[in-house]
């Protein structure tokens, strides 16, 4: 198989590398393709994959900035791309957080500026792809992840799916806090609904009961998963589920807004200094592997740093790397035709459009996942993935406060996509002033105009009547 990663000059591309070099995913790529708008990104990490110790079977690797050499021929592409570059993320979280508003990136106004300057990026690769390797499938990590993989929909189909590794975590978490471990790439039992970075697991019921009132009900258990310390039992047994951790941005947005503003600087202005600095030495070094590793861990460490007591830590699980690049490398390795060690088809929970859902006992064939949600909305939700695809599971229907939160999230990223597709900032506007995190129109538009005096490419977006994959 080849594999082309779209934006591998990426950090985290190392892991992907790594995952593919031993254990469970060995063997299934013959020849991995970075592709790249940067060389020198390309270089240091290219010389990061040539220091990493030799593990089993190396997957060739090519690199190449021509995006039409790189895809022809491919069999998978995975998407993660960041126009702007970690400078692009210092602006989204900036422009917020000066006029009081929460600087995040995926989330609210950040994630409407990313996503203003992402999508149509994705869009060409998109149409690129359907040109030159129209039976590849799209796996797309780039953020917003939901909002991204719902703008190419139109253009590839159900051959785009997006991933993100934080639902599975959390379902992991709570597995494991209740002394049930789910077998890998299974999900019997679990109910888990929303959008990318806005959803919440309703049911964990692995072996026929469900255990989630029981972890609700139990301090010490919640004390040992991340979303049990950031959200509190209180909290939690009002809701009745566990919600992601991006829900801390909506259940607290006060006390987010407060902690980003007193740390000496963004999440974004951290990496963005890390790697000013760190991709020059890669590209000279001879311990590249070792200096990448150092790096990583040191920014897995900074990881929703706001939403921790002053001196609590990551779980040690959470530090080691594998999130991202094994969800995907499951979702490649299902599409291939593989499945898990059960012998049983893979289940994950990914990112996708709301029907059809899988057909399983009791489904009807015109049934979606996520009754109360547009039927073409990208919904993220347990999905069972075949050579076919990824199918969503049928989930219960949300309860009031949450179906309406996603609704209202749902048509903000919406508002984005028409915006990018019909340049219109009229859209872009609506966008802004409608997120929940904003909802206001006077602070929408002093929003937007910050983004467009940070990133002067938005107003040659305004000025295009249409963009590729219309």
């Amino acid at each position: 198989m080849r594999l082309m990663i779209a934006g591998g000059g990426g950090f985290r591309v190392p892991l992907v590398y790594r995952a593919l070099c031993s254990g469970y995913f060995a063997g299934l790529v013959d020849e991995l393709v970075l592709y790249d708008v940067d060389p020198a990104r390309l270089a240091a990490i290219h010389a990061v994959l040539r220091d990493m110790p030799a593990e089993g079977s190396r997957p060739g690797v090519v690199v190449s900035t021509d995006l039409d050499d790189s895809l022809r021929g491919t069999d998978m592409v995975f998407a993660a791309i960041r126009p702007g570059g970690t400078a692009g993320r210092v602006i989204d979280e900036d422009v917020a957080l000066k006029l009081g508003v929460l600087g995040q990136e995926t989330t609210g106004a950040g994630g409407i500026s990313y996503a203003l300057r992402t999508i149509p990026r994705m869009l060409e690769l998109a149409e690129a792809m359907r040109r030159l390797c129209p039976d590849a499938w799209l796996i797309n990590f780039t953020n917003p992840a939901g909002m991204v993989t719902e703008a190419l929909v139109p253009v590839l189909g159900r051959r785009v799916i997006g991933i993100c590794d934080s639902a599975g975590g959390l379902v992991q978490r709570a597995a494991a806090a209740v002394g049930v471990p789910l077998q890998e790439g299974r999900l019997d039992g679990v109910g888990y609904y929303g959008l990318n970075h806005l959803g919440w697991l309703y049911r964990l019921a692995p072996e026929g009961r469900d255990l989630l009132p029981d972890l609700l009900s139990s301090h010490d258990a919640l004390s040992s998963m991340e979303e049990g310390r950031l959200f509190g039992q209180h909290m939690l047994q009002l809701l009745g589920c566990l919600p992601n951790e991006y829900l801390y941005y909506f259940y607290e947005t006060h006390h987010a807004t407060a902690a980003i503003r007193r740390q000496a600087e963004t999440r974004g202005a951290s990496i963005h200094h890390q790697q000013r600095s760190l991709y020059p030495e890669l590209a000279a070094s001879s311990h590249a592997y070792a200096k990448w590793e150092a790096a990583r861990r040191s920014r897995e460490e900074g990881y929703l740093a706001e939403s921790r007591a002053e001196g609590e830590q990551r779980d040690e699980q959470d530090l080691a790397g594998g999130g991202y690049e094994r969800v995907a490398l499951a979702v490649m390795r299902a599409l291939a035709g593989g499945t898990p060690s059960t012998g049983k088809t893979t289940q994950l929970i990914l990112n996708v459009p709301n029907s059809p859902v899988a057909a399983v006992a009791g489904a009807s064939p015109d049934e979606v996942a996520v009754p109360g949600m547009p039927r073409d909305a990208v919904v993220e939700v347990p999905c069972e993935v075949t050579s076919d695809g990824a199918l969503p599971l049928p989930q219960e229907r949300p309860g009031g406060q949450f179906l309406t939160l996603m609704r209202h999230v749902k048509e903000v990223e919406r508002l984005t996509i028409q915006a990018v597709r019909e340049g219109s900032r009229e859209a872009a506007l609506q966008a802004f002033a409608a997120h929940p995190l904003v909802g206001s129109p006077d602070l929408g538009r002093k929003l937007l105009e910050g983004y467009e005096a940070g990133f002067p490419e938005l107003s040659g977006l305004w000025s295009r009547a249409r963009v590729p994959g219309t």
